[in-house]
């Protein structure tokens, strides 16, 4: 319920290289960053506008002036950009996706049509095809302690060994307003997660998370 395969779908996004050979999706999270540098030089210029060194944009997406983009950064093809949006870097937009007024975003991925419309965080994290974040949710990817990021579920837990580690979502998955998913969250393919909620472990796929011990199944 938490190796790559089972959460995305790699056919959906421009970095399923660098997801191919990873058992876990948060294993490519420290090479985001390299990843993007080396596909953007590989851009073709009929189809990607070049506005600063590192920074990749679509010619058919939208990027409000209010917006910063900061190297490197790949901006997909139908995506918008909208006010005050703070992209700081290591961020690959995928196609059709939404990044929204004043939502931040360092080290992501986002899958194609991904929606992050409104005041929402996305540091450290990857988020899959169609998966979407309510107004004011937001990935919490260092914990308090500073301690290392341990993915934990039923039965067991995975050391990442990273210090700096948000959140996983599956392809499908919504997120409810003002919900914080905590460091090493992990949302299966098709999760729904209740507004006001603060998220820990892994949620398996095709389930709902209404609060801490309640998790119920989708019909």
């Amino acid at each position: 319920m938490y190796t790559t395969r089972e959460l995305l779908d790699l056919s959906h996004s421009l970095a399923a290289p660098l997801f191919e050979d990873k058992t876990y999706p948060w294993e490519a999270l420290g090479e985001i960053k390299d990843f993007i540098i080396a596909l953007g030089a590989q851009l073709s210029s009929d189809e990607y506008d070049n506005p600063a060194p590192g920074v990749y944009v679509a010619k058919d997406a939208v990027v409000f002036p209010s917006a910063y983009l900061g190297a490197p950064c790949i901006i997909g093809h139908g995506s918008e950009v909208r006010h005050c949006a703070f992209i700081r870097g290591s961020a690959l937009v995928g196609d059709g996706c939404v990044v929204g007024n004043s939502v931040e975003l360092k080290n992501a991925v986002l899958f194609d049509k991904v929606q992050t419309p409104h005041y929402n965080y996305v540091g450290d994290s990857v988020l899959g095809y169609k998966s979407h974040m309510g107004a004011g949710s937001i990935t919490s990817n260092v914990k308090s302690d500073k301690s290392l990021v341990v993915v934990k579920f039923d039965g067991g837990s995975i050391a990442t060994g990273l210090k700096k580690f948000g959140a996983i979502l599956g392809d499908h998955v919504e997120v409810g307003c003002n919900s914080v998913l905590n460091p090493g969250a992990v949302l299966g393919r098709g999760v729904s997660v209740y507004p006001t909620s603060s998220v820990r472990g892994v949620v398996p796929a095709g389930h709902i998370y209404k609060r801490a011990g309640e998790i119920a199944e989708r019909i």
